[in-house]
Order: structure tokens, then C-alpha cells, then sequence
């Protein structure tokens, strides 16, 4: 089933992510599609807090690819692709076995070298100001 949310600040964007972390369990993979700026990590940041993590602690891991956030209900592990051209070097994180442990969050999903089935995919798109489209699906 595909829902498709607006949302018109960053606050907003940041209560739809924490609203399906409600809803995850342990080897949950959310793969997120967006152009820069788009809100990917605010969104990030509403998952960690439905999950029980301290939201500020949230930054893009565009830098050191994958940042990990305990002490809530379930891990946390954020990747971000954006950096990364070669498949080998996106196979060589294995994010299938991080994924076992915790909930995991992708930013730039489209650089994965293979699909993934039975993850949640969430594309959000800028419309004007900060308004976004978010769509679950």
C-alpha cells in the first residue's frame, strides 16, 4: 500500500519518520530516495525519536557512511550512499548483517546494487518553500 504525505516544515517531515518507527521491528530496512536538501535526515531524525533516541543526536553520515544510535527501543544504523560509485564498495559495509540487528535507514538507496525486498521505501520530494511530498510505500 502506497501513502503519500505533505508535509510543510521540518517539524512535520520529522513526525512522519517518527510515526513509522513506531511501527518497525528489528531487521526493518527504510530506504530513502530524495535530492539534496530534500529532508532525508529530518526524517531520520523522527525515526530515531519514535524509536527512543535522542533525535539531536541525529546528523547525515555523509562523512563516515553509517552512524549507529542505541539506548532506545531498537538500534538504529543510518548509511548514507551519497559518496559511494562502485557496488563492491556499497557490498563491502554488509548491510544485510547490520540490518539483523536494529532498524536501518538508507539515504541514497538508489545507489544500491541490487533491489531489496520487503524493504519500506520513502521518496520525498520538494515542492515550494519546505513543503515536501513524502510517499511510503
Amino acid at each position: 500500500m502506497t501513502k503519500t504525505t505533505t508535509t510543510h516544515s521540518e517539524r512535520e517531515t520529522s513526525a512522519v519518520g517518527r510515526e513509522l518507527a513506531s511501527t518497525l521491528a528489528s531487521g526493518a530496512v527504510v530506504l530513502l530516495f530524495g535530492d539534496l536538501g530534500a529532508g532525508k535526515t529530518a526524517f531520520v531524525r523522527g525515526m530515531a525519536e519514535g524509536l527512543g533516541v535522542a533525535p539531536e543526536e541525529v546528523s547525515s553520515p555523509t562523512f563516515t557512511l553509517l552512524q549507529e544510535y542505541r539506548g532506545g527501543r531498537l538500534p538504529l544504523f543510518h548509511v548514507d550512499l551519497y559518496r559511494l560509485n562502485d557496488p563492491r564498495e556499497i557490498d563491502d559495509l554488509g548491510l544485510d548483517e547490520i540490518a539483523e540487528g536494529g532498524v536501518l535507514v538508507i539515504e541514497w538507496a538508489e545507489k544500491l546494487p541490487r533491489p531489496n525486498p520487503g524493504a519500506i521505501e520513502v521518496r520525498i520530494a520538494h515542492g515550494d518553500g519546505d513543503t515536501r511530498a513524502i510517499t511510503l510505500a
